[in-house]
């Protein structure tokens, strides 16, 4: 009779409820995933345009508008629709023109509850991210 108390000594593994627990976090966890992993590729997308014009040597002589046009045709090439070429700001106060995007991808979750991230990119790899409040 010593058989069934060795047996429940040496039983592991997840109960129903913890299997349930388990399921249900990897199940949100993968819906995060799913809503923010295209968000982040297309911002890095961004942020590598935005590098690339920020280290052409002809960024001086453009105007504002050639570089909202170069901008808008390298997203098209790159498939970056949240930031517009007017979504731009250029500052030309140091000498060399520094192009910032700032925007907000937002994505629903579930009903009413949406999924709000903000970015800040720029053709200074210098510039720190401006700060949301």
């Amino acid at each position: 009779m010593h058989y069934p108390t060795q047996m429940k000594k040496r039983q592991r593994g997840l109960t129903m409820f913890g299997f349930l627990f388990v399921a249900v976090v990897l199940v949100v966890v993968a819906m995060l995933a799913m809503k923010l992993v295209p968000a982040y590729i297309e911002f890095f997308s961004v942020k590598k345009i935005l590098a690339t014009m920020g280290q052409e040597s002809d960024i001086r002589s453009k105007g504002n508008g050639e570089i909202r046009n170069d901008f808008a045709n390298r997203a098209s090439v790159g498939y970056v629709t949240v930031v517009k070429p007017g979504d731009l700001s250029i500052d030309r106060s140091g000498g060399v023109p520094v192009i910032t995007a700032d925007y907000e991808f937002r994505t629903k979750l579930v009903g009413n509850v949406s999924l709000v991230v903000d970015f800040s990119a720029s053709s200074d790899p210098n510039a720190a991210p401006v700060q949301v409040e």
